[in-house]
């Protein structure tokens, strides 16, 4: 099972290149009921090659804003199921774009960018970008333990929010952004013309372009169909 491992196996910018795919072709065309069968391929595919923890993280989230918003477009346009439907598909094309970026690992996408010598600022705010995300999300929770310490436990009263919840993060996150700035100058970044190299390389394998292809496949048959 190591070789349908998503994210050791597959190639950054494909990922990417994934996500805009799905994206764009279920927005495009969210009123047929062919994008509905390419969104439940595309699913398939994606659990098929190991990203089944992705797609549990985003199902919650679109089931309940999917569902409502689909709700809300059913009885709004007099109970008109293709409306229903085109809502729900823009929103699945939307949520399942996320799963492959959400697979990508920061340094793997680092490694990636430098191979293909993208300008350095751009490599490193890539790496601050999607390094960041984790990091907010768990200062976030660390913050919030220490508010239930402390007895603060709802967020909802301002003063409560201002000086239990507010102050401490953005601190925090002051202090990881100067350590940050700290990190990437002693690891040797700089956004100046220079010469680098990358130990281990982001390689396209087989697996790469097999899942490629399949999502490519699904989008002429729902064109065709």
């Amino acid at each position: 099972m190591a070789f349908f491992r998503y994210k050791s196996n597959l190639y950054p910018l494909i990922a990417i290149a994934s996500a805009l795919l799905i994206m764009v072709f279920g927005l495009v065309t969210a009123r047929s009921i062919e994008c509905s069968y390419f969104l439940l391929g595309a699913l398939i595919w994606l659990i098929f090659f190991g990203c089944y923890k992705q797609v549990l993280r985003v199902l919650p989230a679109f089931i309940v804003f999917g569902g409502a918003f689909a709700l809300i477009a059913y009885f709004s346009s007099g109970k008109n199921f293709a409306t229903a439907l085109a809502m729900l598909n823009r929103f699945g094309a939307v949520f399942l774009a996320i799963v492959p970026s959400m697979s990508i690992q920061a340094v793997a996408m680092t490694r990636n960018l430098s191979q293909l010598h993208t300008p350095r600022g751009i490599t490193l705010g890539m790496l601050i970008t999607m390094s960041f995300i984790p990091v907010l999300r768990a200062e976030i929770r660390r913050v919030r333990e220490a508010m239930k310490t402390r007895g603060a436990r709802s967020i909802f009263n301002p003063r409560i929010f201002y000086r239990a919840f507010l102050i401490p993060l953005v601190t925090r996150l002051v202090d990881i952004s100067d350590t940050l700035a700290l990190s990437i100058e002693t690891r040797g970044f700089t956004l100046g013309k220079c010469k680098y190299t990358v130990y281990k390389k982001e390689n396209i394998n087989f697996m790469d372009a097999l899942y490629l292809l399949g999502l490519i496949a699904g989008v002429v048959l729902a064109v065709v169909l």
